[in-house]
């Protein structure tokens, strides 16, 4: 596997709006590049990756950069997502990398809830 993943197995409408590309970084941490629209239709699909790797890697880095919408089921998620970390121990750190990402989580209010880096590098590099 080349480490990228697609939404899901079949050509769904929901793939047509956001991709995924998953890079693990060691047993420890992995990296998933969100691409295209978080919606009320993604946003599950959101929900079912990072819950797949929530509960068994230590640091989840979500790369919100190359997001085109980020809509309130999809901010759900990353609440929820924040909370299953946590619960496991683990941590989840955002790097929004775009204005569209940033506006929706302070808009919110959100953005001070999450532990936030400026890049990919910077995340992955960051102290627990």
């Amino acid at each position: 596997m080349n480490g990228q993943s697609s939404a899901g197995a079949g050509a769904s409408s929901a793939d047509q709006i956001v991709r995924f590309e998953i890079v693990d970084h060691g047993r420890d941490a992995l990296v998933v590049h969100v691409l295209g629209e978080i919606d009320t239709l993604t946003a599950p699909v959101l929900r079912e990756k990072l819950d797949e790797h929530l509960p068994t890697t230590p640091l989840v880095v979500l790369d919100l950069s190359a997001v085109t919408f980020l809509g309130s089921a999809g901010l759900a998620v990353l609440v929820s997502a924040r909370d299953t970390a946590e619960q496991h121990g683990h941590r989840l750190r955002l790097v929004c990398g775009s204005r569209i990402a940033t506006r929706a989580l302070e808009a919110t209010g959100l953005l001070t809830l999450f532990d936030v880096a400026d890049g990919v590098s910077e995340a992955l590099g960051a102290p627990g």
